[in-house]
């Protein structure tokens, strides 16, 4: 199996990384951008398990309409 894409980087490339956001972003953005980001991940959940529980629903519905 793989390696997870995080633990592929090592100390000297987050370090990089972090310093190419502050200077792209700015100490003041990087929180509304976290902010931004935390949002859209609870939306992507949101919407997942909607799905995931109209799934459930309509194999149920299926279940008890072949059992009647």
């Amino acid at each position: 199996m793989g390696q997870p894409v995080l633990l592929a980087f090592g100390t000297n490339e987050m370090i990089i990384i972090v310093i190419v956001v502050l200077l792209m972003f700015g100490g003041r953005k990087i929180p509304e951008l976290m902010r931004g980001l935390g949002k859209g991940v609870r939306e992507f959940n949101d919407a997942k398990n909607n799905v995931k529980k109209e799934l459930e629903d309509g194999v149920n519905d299926v279940k008890k309409s072949t059992n009647d």
